[in-house]
């Protein structure tokens, strides 16, 4: 019986060393201080997006610009459907004159990819999907200027600064969880004319690829 102590104690001190580990995250979590602010300054009429900042978590987004009278406002909870935190790192924001600007971020906690257009004028919708697929993810290799994301059964792409689009699908509905989304989709190769994935379909892994071309819709 005397020989089994130091075992069993060598046991409970790796169960607390393995407890105590930090759990790793996407990106950094951080308590977020100050707003963040993106601007385009080359544009005549210097359109803006902020992020404003409370409790270390992004509170709201609000956008405008020079004579448009007003500040859009949006609950940053409307986004991704609740808080989280966010890492200036796994964000951008692209800005194409007054018409609208794109978001693209990553939830720090799960990885998860969120993107947002959001247009200057409110006679038109904002689109937001919690399903994107960014290039911040370092298996996931999208072209510049392209927000993309999925429905479990297809890929969407997007040019940000045109609005023309295509779209690829794996031929089936997958049961894909957004957030452990490379348990089914591992990963992707995404240009302005090819769309490249692996894609777990039924129990085996499939490459499913196809040459697009961007188009405006009809």
């Amino acid at each position: 019986m005397k020989q089994l102590i130091p075992v069993i104690l060598i046991a409970a001190l790796a169960a607390c060393n393995n407890s105590a580990a930090p759990k790793k995250t996407f990106c950094d979590t951080t308590c977020l201080k100050d707003t963040l602010k993106f601007t385009k300054e080359s544009s005549k009429l210097k359109p803006y997006v902020y992020i404003s900042v409370a409790n270390c978590l992004p509170d709201s987004v609000i956008w405008s610009y020079s004579g448009m009278g007003i500040n859009r406002k949006l609950s940053f909870a409307d986004f991704g459907g609740s808080k989280f935190h966010i890492d200036k790192n796994a964000l951008t924001c692209f800005i194409n004159d007054t018409s609208y600007a794109w978001l693209l971020f990553n939830n720090c906690e799960s990885g998860r990819g969120y993107l947002a257009k959001i247009p200057f004028d409110k006679k038109n919708n904002i689109i937001r999907k919690g399903s994107a697929i960014n290039n911040f993810d370092p298996k996931f290799s999208v072209a510049a200027d392209i927000a993309v994301y999925t429905d479990k059964g297809n890929i969407f792409v997007e040019e940000m600064s045109t609005g023309k689009k295509a779209m690829m699908t794996f031929g089936v509905q997958t049961d894909m969880d957004y957030d452990a989304m490379h348990e089914v989709l591992d990963s992707v190769n995404i240009t302005k004319d090819r769309i490249w994935a692996k894609v777990l379909i039924g129990k085996e892994w499939k490459e499913v690829e196809k040459k697009i071309v961007l188009q405006k819709e009809k």
